[in-house]
């Protein structure tokens, strides 16, 4: 299932991704540092949402008190949320 994100306090300003279960692929950023997103990417695809989370929440950019790798495991767990309930 495609799943889309608005992100918060974030240059990137959507993620979008799929999740099947609770695994995730086809992560894309909109917006953000390209390069530094594309290793994100890279390394979460087929991740579980607890895997993601564990690795990258909390994870804050400069002064901002998140990041995009922090919305992106608030998204994952948004989505599995949103598709187990």
């Amino acid at each position: 299932m495609k799943y889309t994100y608005k992100t918060k306090g974030t240059c990137s300003s959507k993620i979008e991704f799929d999740i099947d279960n609770d695994v995730i692929t086809n992560v894309t950023f909109t917006g953000g540092c390209n390069g530094n997103l594309k290793a994100v990417r890279s390394l979460v695809d087929g991740l579980t949402v607890d895997q993601i989370e564990k690795k990258v929440s909390g994870i804050r950019c400069g002064m901002k008190g998140t990041s995009c790798p922090d919305q992106l495991a608030k998204a994952v767990r948004e989505a599995y949320e949103t598709t187990h309930a």
